[in-house]
């Protein structure tokens, strides 16, 4: 429950800004000083002020995600790290590519990737770029350099060079628009300048945010850039994930299942430009996937 609070001293009042909340049985509370005044965005400060105690929430949370993940993996036989990899791999490559529109099944992709069987009666493009998404993810896990222009525009070459040769690897010299959005991407003239500016920020911010955030980040600022004729949504999703597995954090896999919300989490950060709309989807869907380890660290 937020409220204000005002404080009388002396003869001048002071406000402040009050969240209440239950934890661990007891009633704590958060406070933030607002002025001798009350603001008049104070319903923005509202939004803000939750946001930022969520957001330590959330983080808190994720670092636990983290720390009981990595005690797992040390005791995992190689093995079995091989195999949870390749279940990985295929759900990732599912669900990537069927958020774009493939129209292979989960079973379908699964024998495609693991025994080698093309679907009958389906786009072979669509399994061409199945076994490509699959191939440069396991690329990306194996990439041991920092995040540049060069690999990304290495591994979209990779992804669409059996599909679609004459976009694979490079920048869009023409306007697109994203079906079903009201989000009108950058016109070519902006792209290169905006690149240049997403790895610029990339290489001052990689070291200073928490690595979870700077996945999110990384995928909401470059999709939105969307330097790509095609490819962009699944690039942007592998270089979240690259950052991911750069800072030893489990991957994020975004199921087919949850693409509005999804969606509709890019679309309204992107209108308003208010970043915080996706990292707060990609927080609570980071703890949702991995919330075995938060149940351990419990027990």
């Amino acid at each position: 429950m937020v409220e204000i609070k005002k404080r009388h001293v002396g003869n001048k009042d002071y406000y402040y800004i009050e969240h209440s909340f239950r934890e661990k049985g007891k009633i704590q509370k958060k406070q933030k000083y607002l002025g001798k005044e009350l603001p008049k965005n104070i319903d923005k400060i509202k939004k803000e002020f939750i946001s930022e105690l969520y957001y330590k929430k959330w983080l808190t949370d994720i670092n636990i995600i983290k720390r009981n993940f990595s005690k797992e993996q040390k005791i995992m036989p190689n093995s079995a790290k091989e195999k949870e990899k390749k279940t990985f791999a295929v759900k990732f490559t599912y669900n990537s590519q069927r958020i774009e529109g493939s129209t292979l099944t989960l079973k379908e992709t699964v024998n495609l990737l693991e025994k080698g069987i093309t679907p009958r009666e389906k786009s072979l493009d669509d399994a061409k770029e199945a076994e490509s998404h699959e191939k440069v993810f396991y690329e990306i896990l194996k990439y041991k350099k920092n995040l540049s222009w060069q690999a990304v525009l290495y591994w979209h070459k990779k992804l669409l060079e059996n599909t679609k040769k004459d976009l694979a690897g490079k920048i869009r010299n023409h306007q697109v628009a994203i079906s079903g959005s009201k989000f009108m991407p950058p016109f070519p003239a902006e792209l290169y300048a905006l690149i240049e500016e997403f790895f610029s920020w990339y290489k001052k911010n990689k070291d200073k945010l928490h690595p979870v955030e700077l996945a999110a980040l990384v995928h909401l600022k470059f999709v939105t850039i969307h330097p790509f004729s095609d490819g962009n949504g699944r690039i942007s999703r592998m270089m979240m994930n690259f950052v991911l597995k750069d800072n030893k954090f489990p991957l994020l896999d975004i199921s087919y299942g949850k693409r509005t919300s999804y969606y509709n989490a890019l679309e309204r950060a992107q209108i308003n430009k208010q970043e915080g709309i996706f990292l707060q989807w990609c927080f609570k869907r980071y703890i949702q996937e991995y919330s075995r380890y938060l149940k351990e660290d419990k027990q």
